[in-house]
């Protein structure tokens, strides 16, 4: 569904806990989260783009500050829901020429919005992307299946216990403690009927075969250590998205806009010039 501008954006404000900051008529860079967290995850980078850009920051519905209440399991069975969130949001906004920075499943979904509409955005940055992470024949995505199993039925059992156990696992940087409290806080807040199939809708998706469907110019950043997202997951991502480009950053663990956001800063900046 296309939205003329602001057409709706109020209800849309509430339900995805829209942010937008910035000089009116600047570039839009759209920030978009991954499994288990929030806008908040990006504290630290997207104030660095306000000078010169339209920042906008939102939760996906039922993570954050959304409306639970907009929450419907038919729809966002998919990563497909998420995506048709995406392209409601750029249209209330009246967004054009979007730089699209999405972190892990959020990647992901921003392919989907970008494959969708291609002309909405000017241009894509995948941060800690995978298109599937279980592995398969002639496939790495870093996981057997046995353990994404494991690691929904652990999940589904009890969530908490879950999120404490892989919290520290998913961050690392085990030198600071902090950091892995940040994120099992905000596992911790999540609705847990919605985390237990957003899990299942992250963890068993694949997207292998619509990369090559995207035509948007297209910066990949993943970590050097990166249990959830290997580098070989980036270099799939960078050799099925035509002109893409990858960056390896020195950096540990899932979440480097928490723990290096200088770093990612600075390859954004670079990357569009």
């Amino acid at each position: 569904m296309t939205l003329a501008p602001f057409e709706g954006a109020d209800a849309l404000v509430r339900r995805n806990n829209i942010s937008s900051q910035g000089p009116e008529g600047a570039p839009a860079i759209v920030f978009g989260h991954g499994y288990g967290s929030s806008r908040q995850m990006w504290r630290l980078v997207a104030p660095q783009f306000v000078d010169d850009h339209r920042v906008v920051l939102f939760d996906h519905v039922g993570s954050g500050g959304s409306d639970r209440r907009a929450y419907d399991r038919g729809k966002y069975d998919s990563l497909h829901g998420y995506a048709d969130d995406l392209l409601e949001i750029c249209h209330a906004l009246g967004l054009s020429e979007i730089v699209y920075v999405g972190h892990s499943v959020g990647a992901m979904i921003g392919c989907l919005a970008a494959i969708a509409e291609p002309t909405l955005f000017d241009s894509l940055v995948l941060v800690g992307g995978s298109a599937r992470y279980i592995n398969d024949e002639g496939y790495v995505g870093g996981f057997e299946a046995d353990d994404v199993d494991a690691l929904l039925d652990s999940l589904d059992a009890n969530y908490l216990a879950w999120a404490s156990t892989m919290a520290p696992v998913f961050m690392g940087n085990s030198d600071r403690p902090e950091l892995t409290a940040e994120l099992l806080d905000s596992f911790s807040k999540a609705d847990q009927a919605v985390a237990r199939q957003f899990a299942r809708v992250t963890f068993l998706s694949d997207l292998r075969s619509d990369l090559s469907s995207v035509s948007t110019p297209t910066l990949v950043v993943q970590s050097t250590n990166d249990i959830v997202a290997p580098v070989v997951a980036g270099e799939f991502l960078r050799d099925s998205i035509p002109g893409s480009r990858l960056e390896v950053l020195e950096a540990e663990g899932h979440y480097v806009h928490v723990s290096d956001p200088e770093k990612l800063t600075t390859t954004i900046r670079s990357f569009l010039g």
